[in-house]
């Protein structure tokens, strides 16, 4: 097992926390996840990855989250009630979502099987207790599961450069560089790797 990437050891919390695939049903839930982001960037005012819109009301990241949940890369992380509140199944919460599947059109192609992880979010009331983390975890079963030897992610790489880091604490190696253009400015991303086999 790969050290806990979310800072604290999780041992506990990671033990409440259960996996199970992702349906069209929970996208409102995936989406909350993704709004909660953003306002938690935006009180800290790091509005350079996300900006400050819900992503909830974006037809673009509802149709990516649906997407997901169709082609079976959507995994949610759920704790049961008693330990936060009801979820899109009666009796849970969400508390995170790893979607993984074949790279973006702006990555470039590797010559081996691979796995990518197009999206992982946490619900940051549940920051430092493992659940990323586990989420990684889980890809990495998945990849294994899926005959790839290669794990990729990219994410945001300006600001302070924390999510590079909390990758790569997570076991995985800065690779590319990347910049999307987009209308209010270009966007800084890193692409990381780690090897599975």
């Amino acid at each position: 097992m790969q050290r806990n990437p979310d800072g604290g050891n999780g041992d506990q919390d990671r033990a409440s926390v259960y996996h199970r695939a992702g349906t069209q049903a929970d996208v409102p839930a995936v989406l909350d996840l993704l709004d909660g982001a953003v306002r938690w960037l935006a009180e800290r005012g790091r509005t350079d990855q996300w900006g400050t819109e819900r992503q909830s009301t974006s037809p673009r990241r509802i149709a990516m989250v649906t997407g997901w949940a169709r082609e079976s890369g959507l995994v949610l992380a759920c704790v049961p009630a008693a330990a936060g509140g009801d979820g899109p199944r009666v009796g849970e919460q969400v508390v995170g979502a790893l979607a993984v599947g074949t790279a973006r059109s702006y990555v470039p192609p590797v010559n081996e099987p691979e796995l990518y992880v197009n999206l992982l979010v946490t619900d940051r009331r549940w920051a430092g207790r493992g659940v990323g983390g586990a989420l990684l975890d889980e890809a990495r079963r998945i990849a294994v599961e899926r005959g790839a030897t290669l794990l990729r992610v990219d994410c945001y790489a300006g600001g302070d450069r924390a999510l590079v880091r909390y990758y790569e604490r997570a076991g995985f190696t800065a690779a590319e560089p990347f910049t999307i253009d987009q209308p209010g400015g270009p966007w800084p991303g890193q692409i990381l790797s780690q090897r599975i086999r």
